[in-house]
């Protein structure tokens, strides 16, 4: 089995200290980049060579592509791994990397771009077979007979979106029929004046969707598997909160043809690495919203209750190895949940960055902490606000709830605000309990629902 000899982790925190202990399993040597703001990180004191890559902006430091490239060059590094956020998702980036000479530990960037414009991988999902949000396929027809007869064969309620909006802009939900053709004609002249494009697409509407992800490794050489679901849906303004696997109370038949349809399509893609396919999930039903090219914060969940290590399968596929595991190694055992922890106000959600005077991390049996923290630490204020992810397992969802229960009444971080005293109330609340929350429940909860 080939291994890489030497990999650059280019990002911080705690994903970086994660990469980190993976090539130090597999006997490969590390290089961590930091900025000035970083140099307090735990993994600069375990990584073989350290280089710092610039100023506290991450503009000049963790997205400067030169820069990581020059620290590439100067340690002898044979392969860059992005973690995530940062450049991680940047095609031009991988393209760079793979130019420069390096392994890029993730998808070429060929797929990266395919999957990173909505319409394109749209396109390449239906040709995959995966379900998408069904829709008008492109904008919609002025022509109103047209434009009526997609809507029906749709099913009410529709959402008529700008082609050019975003941010929650440009957009307008149709519950009747006789309603459809004066709102298009109203988004279409919002749009105009808005974005400079009054082209409008229709969409089947969805009220109160869970958001489901199905997490993929692939090889890139023909070899794909699925490694079950995730529930990603307490979320707040689209941020995960809380994420748990499996995805709780899914129908059976559905959940099988969807995983199935996910592995298709990654071999269809020629996809290499780990990936995630992102779905709204409602009435039994699955819809494709997108696919992230890299390793998500959730992962460990997945990692609970499969017993495999996407970060070292990632560095073994960047080495040209095939899959390590078929489909039928892959067994979903148990459940496990976990909580993101932000150095910000419970309150009012502000980030609230200053040092850690004490930490004690939470134990016991099915207990995972995966952070950067120790007592002392100065968690700086220019970065997210991510400051670890407490996951607990269990032989079910109730154990694994008790479990955080548990793990959240021990965890210590004194000298900063954090949003412990948030999942101590979510693990507590009867309606998450239960299992199967929409993505619309944490904001209504916190009294911030508009819908």
């Amino acid at each position: 089995m080939q291994k890489l000899q030497k990999v650059l982790i280019a990002n911080r925190g705690e994903i970086a200290l994660r990469i980190l202990r993976a090539c130090k399993e597999l006997g490969i040597k590390t290089v961590a980049v930091y900025s000035t703001a970083d140099r307090e990180l735990m993994h600069l004191g375990l990584a073989d060579e350290t280089v710092c890559i610039g100023p506290a902006p991450g503009a000049k430091s963790y997205l400067s592509i030169p820069a990581i490239i020059s620290a590439a060059e100067v340690t002898g590094a044979t392969a860059i791994h992005p973690g995530y956020g940062f450049l991680a998702e940047n095609a031009d980036f991988a393209e760079q990397v793979e130019k420069s000479g390096f392994a890029f530990i993730g998808p070429t960037a060929d797929v990266i771009r395919l999957m990173g414009d909505k319409v394109s991988a749209k396109n390449a999902m239906i040709k995959s077979g995966v379900p998408v949000v069904p829709g008008s396929d492109g904008p919609l027809p002025e022509d109103e007979a047209t434009a009526l007869q997609i809507a029906r064969e749709v099913g009410y309620p529709v959402i008529i979106k700008a082609a050019g909006g975003g941010g929650g802009r440009g957009m307008r939900v149709v519950h009747k029929e006789e309603d459809l053709i004066k709102s298009a004609k109203l988004t279409r002249t919002e749009a105009g004046a808005a974005f400079g494009n009054p082209m409008v697409y229709l969409e089947k509407f969805l009220g109160n969707p869970r958001h489901v992800e199905v997490q993929v490794l692939s090889d890139g050489q023909g070899n794909a598997v699925h490694l079950g679901d995730r529930d990603c849906s307490l979320q707040r303004r689209h941020q995960k909160v809380l994420e748990e696997a499996p995805a709780p109370g899914i129908d059976e038949k559905a959940r099988t043809e969807v995983l199935k349809r996910c592995v298709d399509a990654c071999i269809e893609i020629g996809y290499r690495g780990a990936g995630t396919f992102e779905f709204l999930y409602e009435d039994g039903r699955f819809y494709f919203i997108e696919m992230n090219t890299r390793v998500q914060v959730e992962h460990p969940v997945t990692e609970m209750v499969t017993g495999i290590d996407i970060v070292k399968e990632m560095l073994s596929i960047a080495a040209g190895n095939k899959l390590s595991i078929k489909q039928s190694d892959v067994v979903i055992r148990g459940h496990a949940l976990e909580c993101r922890i932000n150095a910000e106000d419970p309150d009012n959600f502000m980030p609230c960055p200053g040092k850690v005077k004490h930490y004690h991390a939470p134990g016991g049996n099915g207990v995972r902490v995966d952070s950067h923290l120790y007592s002392g630490y100065a968690v700086p204020p220019n970065y997210d606000s991510l400051i670890g992810k407490l996951i607990t397992y269990g032989k079910d969802r109730d154990e694994a709830m008790a479990r955080m229960r548990n793990a959240l009444d021990e965890i210590v971080v004194d000298g900063i605000k954090t949003n412990i005293p948030l999942h101590r109330d979510l693990v507590v609340d009867k309606g998450f309990n239960k299992g199967g929350v929409n993505i619309h429940y944490l904001e209504k909860k916190l009294g911030m629902d508009k819908h």
